[in-house]
């Protein structure tokens, strides 16, 4: 199962929506490009499996 979540871009400060996927596990982290920016963000995402409620934190990414 799928659904869409929004986060803060780290470099530019808009918000993004990006796809979590419930069967990768309740915590996540990858790296998306900014919608707006471009920017690569690294993001972490977590849910609790039970409710299903979606926290994500994003970071500038690392070279």
């Amino acid at each position: 199962m799928q659904t869409t979540a929004e986060y803060m871009c780290a470099y530019c400060g808009e918000t993004n929506s990006t796809f979590v996927d419930f069967s990768a596990g309740g915590q996540q982290s990858y790296i998306e490009d900014c919608q707006v920016c471009c920017h690569p963000n690294t993001l972490y995402v977590r849910f609790d499996e039970d409710t299903l409620d979606i926290e994500i934190d994003s970071e500038y990414e690392d070279f």
